[in-house]
């Protein structure tokens, strides 16, 4: 039998079919104290070497070499398909697989990715507080239908969004190094060959991709203001390819429509943060790929490759380092 900790929210403290999974094939599972933000390294290295798990179903929480180095884990899954909270070299390198759970939450997302962006659109927030507030202001806001939305990321996220927004009558144009011509032609959308071909296309711009040295502030001042008067931004991606000081000055320009904001560059969203003052902006709890099925889907697969992984058995469509050499326990 080994320990096993969960750290996403929504499971904390109570029963869960992600629980019961990992508690029927034998192990334990544990919890953070009531109240820690294992979000912040200190919390989540202490909650590892205190407990001593052997596995982790991980949220966003931070787990850089010498976090790795110092717990007891054999394997990592994320709730979640992204992995750059994760140093996956380390990981590799002490013998602990890292999964994430592929499938289970591209919907979510894409329903996230039109939420923010009707909301930013329409007007949404501002004409609510407009209405409590006696001001029947009526001003209009310019149409998405026959309008280009670029979409910076392909993938199986990327692609749930295409289809979704060809639907609601808008072109896409799509920068991906990874998607071919082929590709293009049968989703139905035109690929270009550089970011800043998108950006002089695009009325919309979403991000789906990871955050990596070479798209880290891709989207810089200079890139911001490079986009269309009165075009949309929005990063459902990671926070670190945006820079938020430089968007949060953009919008007080008044140059962009506005943006939407699933994800940051620390979360949660530090209180002295410039994007809590910047209009036209819509912010969301990094909530993308989370719905109440997605949330399901994902943790019961996070589960059972933890207890595949400590049986010593390979769930090799959700590993992330199919190098790694494991051991059961």
């Amino acid at each position: 039998m080994a320990r096993v900790l969960i750290t996403p929210h929504m499971w904390l403290h109570q029963p869960s079919a992600c629980r019961e999974i990992i508690e029927q094939a034998g192990h334990e599972v544990v919890f953070p104290p009531p109240g820690l933000n294992t979000l912040e390294r200190d919390n989540i290295l202490r909650v590892l070497r205190e407990t001593g798990a052997a596995g982790m179903l991980a949220g966003t929480d931070p787990l850089d070499r010498e976090v790795l180095s110092l717990s007891q884990l054999r394997v990592v899954a994320r709730q979640g398909v992204g992995f750059d909270s994760i140093d996956i070299a380390a990981a590799t390198d002490l013998g602990i697989a890292v999964t994430i759970t592929p499938g289970t939450l591209e919907a979510s997302v894409a329903e996230q990715t039109l939420a923010l962006m009707l909301a930013v659109s329409r007007g949404v927030i501002d004409r609510d507080q407009q209405v409590r507030h006696g001001d029947w202001s009526r001003v209009a806001l310019p149409r998405l239908a026959g309008r280009v939305f670029g979409i910076v990321g392909t993938g199986r996220i990327g692609r749930a969004v295409i289809r979704r927004i060809l639907a609601m009558e808008m072109s896409v144009v799509a920068f991906d190094p990874k998607l071919t011509e082929a590709d293009a032609e049968s989703l139905g959308i035109r690929r270009v060959e550089t970011l800043a071909e998108l950006i002089a296309a695009a009325d919309v711009i979403s991000l789906h991709c990871p955050c990596t040295p070479a798209t880290r502030n891709m989207f810089d001042e200079a890139a911001i203001r490079a986009m269309k008067p009165r075009a949309i931004l929005l990063n459902m991606g990671r926070g670190g390819l945006v820079d938020e000081a430089a968007l949060a000055r953009v919008l007080a320009e008044g140059h962009l429509l506005g943006a939407g904001l699933d994800v940051f560059e620390t979360e949660p969203l530090p209180l002295d943060s410039p994007l809590l003052d910047a209009p036209r902006l819509v912010l969301a709890s990094h909530m993308g790929g989370i719905d109440e099925e997605s949330g399901i889907a994902a943790g019961n697969l996070a589960a059972q490759c933890i207890v595949d992984v400590l049986a010593g058995q390979r769930p090799e469509a959700c590993l992330v380092n199919p190098e790694v050499q494991l051991r059961a326990v």
